[in-house]
Order: C-alpha cells, then sequence, then structure tokens
C-alpha cells in the first residue's frame, strides 16, 4: 500500500493527491495518514507547494465524504430503522437502539463531525449518522470542511518536518486509530446492554407494583 502511495503521487502530482484522498474517504483502508506525509516530504523537498497539496487534499476528502452522507440520506432514518427491525435481531441492535443513537446526534452532532473528522477510522463513518439524521448539507459541509483541514494540515506538516522519518506519524496514528475503533465499538455493546437493562427493569417494576399500606412484605 505504501509503495504504491508513493508511485501515484509521483506519477500524477497533485491529481493523484486528489484521487487518493477522494478514495480513502470512500474505502476507508486506504490511509491518510500515509497519503498526506508523503505528500508533506514532496513538499519538504520542493517539488510540491504546500497549499496546492493541501487545497487538492481538501477538495478529494471533501467529495469523498459525500457518497456515504448521500446514501444514508436517502435511505432515511424511517427506511433505516424498517431495516434494523427486520435484519438488526442478528446484529443485536434494535430500533429503539437506533432512534436513541440519532436522537443523541440530532443534539451533538454538530461536535460529533467536527471531531470525527479528526479520528482516524470513523472519519468516514461518521457521514452515516449525518445522513440519517438529516443534519443540513450546508452545516455537513462546513464543519467537514474545518476538521478535515485541520487533519490534513497536521499530516502534511508531519511530513515536511519529519523527512524521511515521515513513518513515525503512521506508525503511531494506525495503532490509536484502531484503539479507538474498538474502544467506540465496546462503548456501543455496554451501551445497548445498559439500554436493555434498563428496559427489563421498568417493565418488570410496572408488572410488579409497590406493597400497598395493608399489604404484606416479604
Amino acid at each position: 500500500m505504501e509503495q504504491w502511495i508513493i508511485e501515484v503521487i509521483g506519477a500524477f502530482g497533485y491529481v493523484g493527491i486528489f484521487l487518493l484522498m477522494l478514495a480513502e474517504n470512500v474505502f476507508p483502508p486506504i490511509p491518510s495518514e500515509v497519503i498526506m506525509p508523503v505528500a508533506g516530504l514532496a513538499v519538504g523537498a520542493g517539488r510540491m507547494n504546500f497549499t496546492v497539496v493541501l487545497l487538492a487534499a481538501l477538495a478529494g476528502t471533501l467529495l469523498g465524504n459525500l457518497p456515504w452522507y448521500l446514501i444514508a440520506r436517502l435511505v432515511g432514518r424511517q427506511r433505516f430503522l424498517e431495516l434494523t427491525a427486520r435484519w438488526g435481531k442478528y446484529a443485536a441492535v434494535k430500533p429503539a437502539d437506533v432512534q436513541a443513537a440519532i436522537a443523541w446526534f440530532d443534539r451533538h452532532g454538530s461536535k460529533a463531525v467536527l471531531l470525527g473528522r479528526l479520528a482516524p477510522g470513523v472519519r468516514t463513518l461518521i457521514s452515516i449518522p449525518a445522513g440519517l439524521s438529516e443534519m443540513p448539507f450546508g452545516r455537513f459541509l462546513v464543519l467537514s470542511t474545518i476538521g478535515s483541514a485541520v487533519w490534513i494540515t497536521f499530516l502534511l506538516l508531519a511530513g515536511v518536518i519529519l523527512h524521511d522519518n515521515w513513518h513515525t506519524i503512521a506508525d503511531i496514528i494506525g495503532p490509536l486509530g484502531t484503539l479507538f475503533v474498538a474502544t467506540v465499538a465496546v462503548g456501543f455493546v455496554v451501551w445497548i446492554g445498559w439500554r436493555r437493562w434498563s428496559d427489563r427493569r421498568a417493565a418488570a417494576d410496572i408488572v410488579t407494583p409497590a406493597p400497598g399500606p395493608g399489604d404484606p412484605i416479604g
């Protein structure tokens, strides 16, 4: 993967960076933490212009963000809830869980998109709840632009500054991204478990009323 990325940037320059970053946001296994430091290395060597690289990468990122957002927006929350009702049992997910997650995103969606663009492994996936929650396209685009610009600039500067040691940033971010995704997954499972326990307890309280003044205890 790394050698292929180097060859694409070497052969196609700014267009290659644009296409790689577009693909990275459609197919997450293509790592921006390799693409941008390699581009930064070229900038540091004087073969590329920092601003043009940044704009090409940002354009590719924003265009790559759109497919998942638009697909989720077209599916819509109602259709997604119907699919969850039909198939969610195989993943231990109920429509109520999805509704609660969407409600949370409705309250905190702006922060989630902005910070999600800075999180490896989540940068692309955050487009899906944004689409399902019907976040206005303009807000989605602005938040994605800000978060992505910060992320791209950081990686680009890392390549410029670290030179031949640019691998360091990928070696650090790769495991951190995996850890972050794993933490989010575990947190989601725990959250679902907590909701199930709360629902069962609430149901038990309804079925078994508290004893009255004249009722025996025990």
